[in-house]
Parts: C-alpha cells; sequence; structure tokens
C-alpha cells in the first residue's frame, strides 16, 4: 500500500448522488482538481502526494477549500494559479501558505 507524504482533499461541491453543484463547484474546483493533478505529474509526485474531490465542508463562503493531511492545513478562496505555490511552498518546503490558510 502507497504511504503518501500528503492526502489533499478538494471540495468540488459533489453530491451523493455524484451531482456537482455548489459554490465551490460555480468558482472552479473542478479547474483546481485538474491543476493538482498536472503538477502532481510535471513533478513526479504521484507516490508522494494522493488527491481526492469531496463534498461540501460546510464553509462555502471560503471555497473553493483544499485541505492537507496529515497536518490537517485548511485553504480557502484557492484558485489554480495558487496550486504551484502550494507545491513550492506546502509539499517541497515543509512551510503551509499561510496568506491561503483558513
Amino acid at each position: 500500500m502507497i504511504q503518501p507524504k500528503f492526502h489533499v482533499f478538494i471540495c468540488t461541491s459533489c453530491r451523493i448522488n455524484g451531482q456537482q453543484k455548489g459554490y465551490c463547484h460555480q468558482q472552479g474546483s473542478v479547474d483546481l482538481i485538474q491543476a493538482f493533478m498536472q503538477e502532481i505529474e510535471d513533478r513526479e509526485l504521484s507516490g508522494d502526494v494522493v488527491l481526492n474531490n469531496t463534498g461540501c465542508f460546510g464553509i462555502c463562503d471560503k471555497g473553493p477549500i483544499v485541505v492537507v493531511y496529515p497536518e490537517g492545513v485548511w485553504y480557502g478562496n484557492v484558485q489554480a494559479k495558487d496550486v504551484e505555490r502550494i507545491f513550492d511552498e506546502h509539499f517541497e518546503g515543509n512551510t503551509p501558505v499561510k496568506d491561503l490558510m483558513i
């Protein structure tokens, strides 16, 4: 079994029936997942960073929401342009991105 260094959860407003509709989805969270996937591939971190989409975390006004474990760091209002910084500073530099944290 793979033991990743980071497990990333991104709200895509996915409902129980599989539909994606809601605030994070409307704010581009699906594009955000694509950006994370691309960065994982570009940096060859597929064993180190695992990605999952989630349903609502309940703080929609701060979405899109990204949660990173094992630290339990919550990021809010994350956009695709922020993904590179998260990789540079948090995943590779071991320092969470303070201005994105909620």
